[in-house]
């Protein structure tokens, strides 16, 4: 089951997101679940949040790997959304 994570940083948590970058990058590498992923880039160009797609088998195990993230652990984020996804193009 696909299922796409749409995460937006806080405000002026940019910092946060650069010091946590290679505990995230560690982690989406180590779970073998992400389809693909980047993140999401604000007028400036600078990161400003997550899109995640997971390949897991339900919503349970796509709110575990969230809940497992380091970016999450560190409180980096205002908002998270997940939502089933299909992929239909790429």
């Amino acid at each position: 089951m696909l299922i796409a994570l749409i995460a937006k940083d806080k405000t002026g948590a940019l910092q946060l997101r650069k010091d946590n970058r290679a505990a995230h990058l560690a982690y989406v590498e180590s779970t073998g679940v992400v389809h693909m992923a980047g993140p999401l880039l604000d007028d400036a160009g600078e990161m400003c949040g997550s899109l995640v797609v997971l390949d897991v088998a339900d919503m349970d195990a796509a709110q575990a790997w969230a809940d497992g993230d380091p970016y999450a652990k560190a409180g980096l984020f205002d908002s998270v959304e997940l939502s089933a996804w299909k992929k239909v193009i790429g």
